[in-house]
């Protein structure tokens, strides 16, 4: 059990690191692809999917983890992935986003975090589980996407890889803007750790490598899982208010390891310190933190969950819960960025 936490941690803190260092947000990737047409956060997350996909698609066929495909429901899906994209617009950050915000000092993404814990908690254990329950009998559909298309799963792997390389090659053949960067304060590997900034590609390779080593963790436990956040988020809240032990397993560690290796990050690069709010974005991130738990409970998952996790196993939950996440984020950047600009 010991070791199986501390593989939690190290995962955990080595995407926290990852995250900070190369300003890994969905939720800005998301936001400027409406706005300023900037799609390089959206391949990133395909490279990271594509990387995963390959070793959990190979875990899955040679039976060394079991299915991970369940029913569905089509209609709740939609409208949690809807809700979970206005709220990380609302909150400055997805789920995972507060976790490592948060190890930045931002108090802004504290509040959003515990609203989101809070209400995840609400949904799944509280007075709000049975309106989630409801809402999960509507428009179930089969989540093996490769099955209800009749074909090897290797064919959408195949076909995601492709896309993927093309879109990073067109991308990359762009030339690109050199900014003017202070000289380096450090040398050597403190440099490469807390100054460079990476490439969210290069990210990407890493981010992809580590969801793919959750799997393979969990399936040496017996376990048919990968990365997740909301569950965990929710059974913290639950242990705390009920002292109940067996909340605390592998996916909670998980999260406290974000935390962790982001406030590492944030500390050796001298990026961390505690900024207030001003009142507008207290408020953005109390509702927007509530709606997140509320969207990504209904949703069945997060960006990370579904948008990256549930996406590299080809599930079909995983690729229409992204596809609305997005919907969501353009929805409200739309109303919150572009039409304020329009009107003044």
């Amino acid at each position: 059990m010991f070791l199986s936490f501390l593989s939690a941690l190290l995962i955990g803190s080595l995407l926290g690191f990852i995250f900070q260092r190369s300003r890994f947000c969905l939720t800005g990737g998301f936001r400027d692809m409406y706005i300023s047409r900037n799609n390089r956060m959206f391949y990133a997350l395909l490279i990271a999917i594509s990387v995963q996909s390959i070793g959990v698609i190979a875990l899955i066929q040679t039976g060394y983890i079991g299915s991970p495909y369940k029913d569905f429901s089509l209609f709740s899906t939609i409208i949690g992935s809807v809700l979970f994209g206005i709220s990380i617009v609302l909150a400055s950050g997805c789920a995972t986003g507060t976790w490592y915000h948060a190890g930045e000092g931002l108090i802004s993404s504290w509040i959003a975090l515990l609203m989101y814990m809070i209400s995840a908690a609400m949904m799944r254990y509280g007075p709000l589980n049975g309106f989630q329950k409801s809402m999960a009998q509507y428009g179930r559909i089969n989540d093996n996407l490769a099955a209800s298309l009749n074909i090897s799963a290797w064919w959408l792997v195949a076909l995601l890889v492709v896309i993927t390389l093309f879109l990073v090659y067109k991308s990359l053949s762009k030339p690109s803007l050199k900014l003017a960067t202070l000289p380096p304060r450090y040398s050597g590997l403190r440099h490469w750790l807390f100054e460079k900034r990476h490439h969210p590609f290069f990210a990407a390779v890493l981010i992809g490598l580590l969801a793919f080593a959750a799997w393979w963790v969990n399936a040496m436990q017996g376990k048919t899982a990968g990365l997740g956040i909301t569950g965990p988020s929710a059974n913290i809240i639950n242990f705390l208010t009920t002292g109940d032990t067996k909340k605390i397993n592998w996916g909670v560690f998980l999260v406290l390891g974000i935390l962790l290796g982001s406030y590492l990050a944030a500390k050796g690069s001298h990026e961390f310190r505690w900024r207030l709010p001003d009142l507008k974005t207290l408020a953005n991130s109390v509702i927007g933190g509530l709606l997140m738990g509320v969207g990504a409970s209904l949703a069945g998952g997060c960006t990370i969950g579904n948008g990256l996790t549930a996406t590299a196993a080809m599930s079909s939950k995983g690729w229409i819960s992204l596809f609305f996440i997005m919907v969501g984020t353009w929805l409200m950047s739309h109303f919150m960025y572009v039409r304020p600009n329009k009107q003044a």
